[in-house]
């Protein structure tokens, strides 16, 4: 590409995982012709917080295993 492709993506590669989320986030939704909506918005923030918290391990999370199993038998199979 260029030289200032290459200067912007290394240093986009140097920021942290989340800072290299929300960047992506950033650059897709400037891609998207229509403004996001309040909810949007919203939605998008929930789900960046709800990231954030299983990365930190602050989030309570479920073994996937037990949580089918559980489905499971709450549906008698």
């Amino acid at each position: 590409m260029g030289a200032v492709f290459d200067e912007l993506s290394s240093k986009a590669m140097a920021l942290s995982p989340v800072e290299r989320a929300r960047l992506a986030d950033l650059m897709v939704e400037s891609l998207d012709q229509a403004p996001l909506t309040d909810i949007d918005q919203a939605w998008i923030q929930l789900a960046q917080q709800r990231a954030e918290e299983v990365r930190t391990g602050t989030a309570k999370t479920y073994d996937a295993d037990d949580v089918i199993a559980e489905a499971r038998r709450s549906i008698g199979r």
